[in-house]
């Protein structure tokens, strides 16, 4: 397959991935066979304005990507550049105008300003009828309740607004002057036909929302546009280079370590956690995260939760911020299977699936005087573990079983971590060569889109290498079943001052 696309494309040696991820764009120039090239990473920041509001400047994240791209460039030749592909963070709601810019903030997908919206979204239709067509839940991190919190909170901006972006559709629209929309991150808005790949307009007339605001969603490898000369300017990129529509960050994370076949699963160990297991049917459940898959044919089913990479960052803030998270990883290692019976639940920004409240709080629960830091390193790694494991049991129930794991994100790093993963859910988890799988993603899009690969599956097959397999270890089954069942039990009994807002 490469002898043939470099026969056809003799200049073009290098494809571009772009991500437009929670804390930072990552930009990277991969070789046609899958080898890194050149990256770079460019930071930016989120506001908190009011309680239940996250919000980032888009216009910010545009500077990101030209410094990024600059650097990219600086190392390698612009004009052997095939294609660019983009993807992003979910559930943005980027209002833009006539010429294209940036009307406002918008709310990323940890932002829950719209519980009012999702009130009223559930008065006009009930739950069941929503999920019946989108395949998600009406809740207030997805896009459609934001775009109805514009129109009744911020009117002068939803009047001017001409569409509503996503975050790579919003890059897409700076590199090329064209506006795309992808079927990936269509399951954001509660009025798209996860069966079809079309917005119900119906729908948006019940919420009175004008379906001129949404771009008709095309294909992820769809060529969107041409670099401009401007963003050529300030990029480094060669004009005219193709641009793909690109996707979900998630999707694209799916494509790049390999989950392009039903039951292979990615496994997100980021700043949040969760899995996204490859399925060829849309058959979801209300408390999972139903979306198309950036390979034709197929969907994802997506457990996401707000604890990942970002509760381990927390306590080591907290408790040992003078030590590398590989001495962690070593203390963890030192505490026993279990962390001496202590329990933790990792909803340190509310939590989302499966349970889907806003409201809940982390909890240490069973800490006595014989607990160490390296019981509170290894608790935090077994709690992130056991949301995991809450998100494929429910997902199993939906008819969607978890095959091999792939792992990426930089709890995949850790051995201990990853290991603790396999022990917990019973499953096999690979971590693939190649840390940069999302970008890859985005690249291997990029690449069909542009003609280099016939198919961006059939490419990531061959691209991916595995370096090294983690087996559950049976000895520790017993020991973290019933962790596990505590840890539903623990919530259970905590949810109705989690949702009430009490504390202690």
């Amino acid at each position: 397959m490469f002898a043939a696309a470099s026969e056809r494309h003799k200049m073009n040696k290098y494809l571009v991935g772009i991500d437009i991820g929670t804390s930072a764009c990552k930009a990277a120039a991969f070789t046609l066979d899958g080898a890194l090239a050149a990256q770079a990473a460019e930071g930016y920041e989120t506001e908190y304005p009011a309680p239940g509001m996250a919000q980032q400047n888009p216009d910010d994240w545009w500077a990101a990507v030209t410094r990024a791209l600059r650097s990219i460039t600086a190392e390698i030749e612009p004009s052997e550049i095939a294609a660019v592909g983009v993807d992003g963070q979910s559930w943005s709601a980027v209002a833009v105008d006539r010429d294209g810019n940036a009307l406002c903030p918008t709310p990323i997908w940890t932002d829950t300003r719209a519980t009012r919206e999702c009130a009223r979204m559930l008065e006009i239709l009930p739950a069941e009828k929503w999920f019946e067509t989108a395949k998600n839940p009406v809740q207030p991190g997805y896009t459609l309740p934001k775009i109805l919190w514009y129109k009744n909170n911020i009117p002068e901006i939803y009047e001017k607004t001409d569409k509503i972006l996503q975050s790579n559709s919003f890059i897409v629209l700076r590199l090329t002057g064209e506006i795309s929309q992808d079927l990936s991150q269509g399951y954001g808005l509660q009025c798209f036909d996860m069966n079809k790949g079309r917005w119900r307009e119906e729908i948006l007339a019940l919420l009175g929302i004008d379906s001129a605001l949404l771009q008709a969603p095309v294909p992820c490898t769809a060529v969107a546009g041409r670099v401009t000369a401007k963003a050529a300017q300030e990029t480094g990129l060669r004009e005219g280079t193709p641009v793909v529509a690109g996707g979900l960050d998630a999707a694209c994370a799916a494509l790049g370590v390999g989950a392009t076949r039903p039951g292979r699963t990615q496994e997100q160990g980021g700043q949040a956690g969760g899995m996204s297991i490859c399925t060829r049917s849309s058959d979801s459940d209300p408390g999972l995260i139903m979306s198309y898959h950036v390979v034709p044919g197929m969907w994802l089913l997506q457990g996401g939760t707000t604890g990942g990479g970002g509760a381990l960052r927390w306590l080591r803030t907290l408790i040992s911020p003078d030590i590398s998270f590989k001495e962690m990883d070593t203390l963890a290692e030192s505490a026993p299977a279990g962390s001496g019976g202590l329990i933790f639940l990792p909803y340190l920004a509310g939590e989302r699936s499966p349970i889907w409240n806003p409201g809940a709080k982390g909890v240490f629960f069973g800490m006595t005087y014989a607990h160490t830091r390296a019981h509170l390193i290894r608790a935090v790694m077994e709690g992130t573990a056991y949301a995991l494991r809450h998100n494929i049991e429910t997902a199993a129930k939906a008819g969607a079983k978890a095959d091999v794991m792939r792992a990426m994100g930089g709890s995949a790093a850790s051995g201990i971590w990853t290991q603790i993963k396999a022990d917990v859910t019973g499953s096999v988890i690979e971590v693939p060569e190649s840390a940069n799988a999302t970008v890859l993603g985005a690249a291997l899009l990029a690449g069909e889109g542009a003609g280099v690969y016939s198919s961006a599956a059939d490419a990531a097959e061959e691209i991916v290498r595995i370096d090294r397999t983690h087996t559950p270890d049976n000895s520790n089954r017993n020991i973290y079943d019933d962790g596990y069942a505590k840890y539903l039990e623990l919530y259970s009994r905590l949810e109705p001052m989690m949702s009430k807002g009490e504390t202690l």
